[in-house]
């Protein structure tokens, strides 16, 4: 029986479908782990085919190349170095389950199913996995390790499951996404199966971006005692080594690296920063174009964008009417001058008497009003796409949640695009984020250090510019009333008259309600953007288009 066991877990940043590229990387961890003294590597969930893989894992070809990835990891470990306990997608006997698989002297020894598939917000595993059973401990180098994934960490049954089969040490294999409040949902939850159990707990998290999702690491170890023994950095790869002792009251984990936590306003510019970054480089985009406007949302676009990819990966382009005002002009030249990227200025007037002298031979007059103000956001779609087919750069669409969640967007004109760095984030926040990003540059960014933006293009009211003198608050509710309001409707679920009784005032709570409901179609249509709350428009909140249901106050 042994008395001690190096435990190394692998927070990676898989790609969905690569296998070879996965096994890759969890050889080169392992290779690591291997040179630090590991007994074990643990991976993260299903990281040999990347997570979520959704669909795939229904294709039998796909299945096929995971077996195949697993048999050359099992196949590694004939060298009597670290075994390993990999994730992944598992067909036996007919029932497809989300696997940790124990790979140990050059075969694959045993394998454990998730038994709570989670089916709500963001997570539909049990239209494509069958449960597994209750699972019982794996013998790891003579140490039983109850090992289980993600969701089953979230109730107690499957950590008393586990208790009640002997198994010594807790062993958590996730794939958990960022969102705001959830790094101390997650640790709270493993206090309590600590609590429930009496035993040590080993959580190792997925890192990186996959479409909206992004998944932020952290992974961590706690004592019987509860005591947080290590933990990896939040955002980025890393190989935590834990080292522990048997002692009289059971295993513990000897103190490793702890790293500081990430939170607060860095911890949403960092989410937004890695899920652009990874959706651009795994979709092998050469780099994005964007319009930047002069104001808040696309010099903050910019902003994440060049600390993302490199200012050298970011192409600007600003597309004055004769509505745009010299201050606009201005901001946008200052932004792009900060931030060392390329701006194009590409005067749309002549787009706009073409159009007009076209929709005269159906109307016998030019456009006017809403009508007007639209063909001058689709005109700057159009063009901007056009830049996107002729270099290959992806278009990156910059409006935030408070304007997607009332419409206020032009589909077919600003919301073109193929990601929205914005989509979760409220337009109070976008303010705060502007604030942050120019005292603090973040860890890992590519752009400037210093200030990034004028103060002027954080605090002029905000407008569209597709009218003389338009402001924002002309068709809206001012954004700190209207965010208040948004958030009790979207992230809480709350009815009309709940937010009255709140102190709002009853009109302006009907107003925003039929707007929201009014806007499906359009948030249907948008591009995907990254996560960052609990209610995300698209995966989280999912209402019907055609919905006759009216909020009442």
């Amino acid at each position: 029986m042994p008395d001690s066991l190096t435990i190394a877990l692998a927070q990676l940043d898989p790609a969905v479908g690569d296998i070879d590229g996965n096994v890759g990387r969890i050889l080169a961890a392992r290779a690591e782990a291997a040179a630090g003294g590991s007994d074990v590597l643990v991976t993260t969930e299903l990281a040999v085919a990347g997570y979520p893989p959704e669909d795939l894992v229904m294709k039998p070809a796909f299945i096929a190349a995971v077996r195949r990835g697993v048999e050359t990891l099992a196949a590694a470990t004939a060298d009597g170095g670290p075994a390993i306990i990999a994730g992944a997608p598992w067909l036996e006997d007919g029932r497809r389950t989300n696997a940790a698989v124990l790979l140990d002297g050059g075969r694959i020894v045993t394998h454990r199913a998730k038994w709570d598939l989670p089916n709500y917000g963001v997570f539909d595993e049990k239209r494509v996995f069958h449960a597994g059973a209750l699972p019982g401990p794996m013998n790891v180098r003579g140490v039983r390790l109850g090992v289980a994934i993600c969701e089953d960490m979230w109730t107690p049954d499957v950590s008393e499951a586990l208790a009640e089969t002997g198994s010594e040490i807790l062993v958590f294999l996730n794939g958990s996404p960022y969102d705001r409040a959830k790094a101390d949902v997650r640790l709270n939850l493993a206090v309590a199966r600590i609590a429930e159990t009496g035993l040590p707990l080993a959580y190792v998290n997925q890192v990186g971006g996959q479409d909206e999702l992004v998944f932020d690491g952290g992974s961590f170890v706690l004592n019987a005692d509860h005591a947080l023994a290590a933990s990896a950095p939040m955002f980025r790869e890393a190989l935590l080594l834990t080292r522990w002792q048997r002692r009289n009251a059971g295993w513990h984990c000897e103190a490793g690296p702890v790293a500081a936590p990430t939170t607060g306003l860095d911890a949403i510019y960092q989410a937004m920063m890695l899920g652009l970054r990874d959706y651009v480089n795994k979709n092998g985009f050469p780099g994005i174009v964007l319009g930047l406007s002069g104001g808040i949302d696309s010099a903050i676009t910019a902003v994440v964008s060049a600390d993302a990819l490199g200012p050298s990966r970011v192409h600007c382009v600003m597309m004055p009417s004769p509505f745009t005002s010299q201050d606009s002009l201005d901001d946008a030249a200052a932004v792009a001058e900060a931030l060392g990227v390329r701006l194009d200025t590409l005067p749309i007037l002549p787009a706009m008497e073409a159009f007009d002298t076209i929709l005269a031979c159906a109307f016998n007059a030019p456009s006017t009003g809403l009508t007007k103000e639209n063909l001058q956001s689709r005109i700057r779609g159009m063009t901007l796409m056009a830049i996107s087919n002729s270099t290959g750069a992806m278009l990156v669409t910059t409006g935030n949640k408070s304007e997607m969640s009332v419409g206020y967007a032009t589909i077919y004109g600003d919301m073109a695009g193929g990601y929205s760095v914005l989509k979760d984030i409220y337009k109070t926040d976008v303010f705060a984020l502007c604030r942050w990003r120019n005292e603090n540059r973040p860890e890992g960014a590519l752009g400037p250090s210093g200030r990034v933006m004028p103060e002027r293009v954080i605090t002029k009211p905000p407008s569209a510019e597709l009218r003389p003198d338009q402001k924002d608050e002309d068709s809206l509710p001012p954004y700190a009333e209207l965010d208040r309001i948004l958030h009790g409707l979207v992230e809480e679920d709350r009815g009309a008259e709940e937010l009255v009784a709140r102190g709002h005032d009853a009109a302006t709570v009907r107003r925003v309600w039929r707007l929201l409901e009014l806007a499906e179609y359009k948030r249907r249509q948008a591009p995907p953007g990254v996560k960052l709350t609990s209610r995300a428009f698209g995966r989280d909140r999912r209402y019907p288009i055609t919905n006759a249901f009216k909020g009442t106050a």
